[in-house]
């Protein structure tokens, strides 16, 4: 089974312009990302599938493998898709370019997914965290998810899933996070198709995978992920890295 990493990057950020470009104890931050991908030996290649000339060079320049994106695209998804078209792979693992200390440990697990399925009944796995904090639960910008009792996906939603209504029963609450593994068809099938109603209104890429009857294996993970959002997380980063 061939197993790559796809690094989406792009180089304009709402909240952070410019941020994969930012300075992070010496090298830009989406180097750090591409070498912590390279470095946990879980990958045959690692790519980074980009928009942008300036990250496009940076990465070539560090021999590393770079992708110019030829088209504008609505979510990372789409992005992957167009660049693993003409790649002979089996599994695709989506890496955020902004999260430089990289799991290894939760990306090893949803490789494990696919090794273990040997009937290739899952189409993509991701991983969720249990959240307790009302106010997590409560945020439209924490994606929740349910799953069934084989720990398949039922639906994501911004909206508080489950509803709590008979408050004797134990309800737990995850969150979802947007690490993805994928098999080639599922990414080229979800690339070939419209966005879809539900994925619209509730702006979730993932929903449109149910909505076209791909199957979603949710691995549990209790490590929160790092991410470089705002300057005061790459100054948090560059103490770590320092220390």
């Amino acid at each position: 089974m061939k197993v790559i990493a796809m690094i989406p990057a792009r180089y304009s950020a709402s909240r952070f312009p410019g941020k994969l470009m930012k300075d992070l104890a010496g090298k830009p931050v989406i180097l750090r990302t591409y070498e912590a991908a390279l470095q946990t030996n879980l990958f045959d290649e690692v790519y980074i599938v980009t928009d942008s000339d300036i990250i496009f060079k940076t990465i070539e320049n560090a021999g590393g493998n770079a992708i110019m994106s030829k088209k504008e695209h609505e979510c990372g998804s789409d992005r992957i898709a167009e660049a693993v078209e003409n790649i002979d792979v089996d599994v695709v693992i989506n890496i955020q370019g902004d999260e430089p200390f990289i799991d290894t440990v939760s990306l090893s697990k949803l490789i494990d997914v696919f090794i273990n399925d040997t009937n290739k009944e899952v189409d993509l796995a991701s991983l969720k965290v249990h959240i307790t904090n009302i106010e997590d639960i409560k945020n439209p910008n924490n994606v929740k998810v349910i799953t069934d009792i084989n720990n398949m996906a039922i639906y994501f939603s911004r909206s508080v899933i489950p509803y709590h209504r008979d408050t004797s029963i134990n309800v737990k609450y995850f969150k979802h996070k947007g690490v993805y593994a994928f098999r080639k068809q599922a990414l080229l099938d979800f690339y070939n198709t419209p966005m879809t109603p539900l994925e619209a209104a509730e702006k979730i890429e993932a929903i449109r995978y149910q909505e076209i009857g791909k199957k979603i294996k949710m691995v549990e993970t209790d490590v929160e992920a790092v991410g470089i959002d705002t300057p005061e997380d790459l100054e948090k980063a560059i103490k770590f890295l320092n220390s």
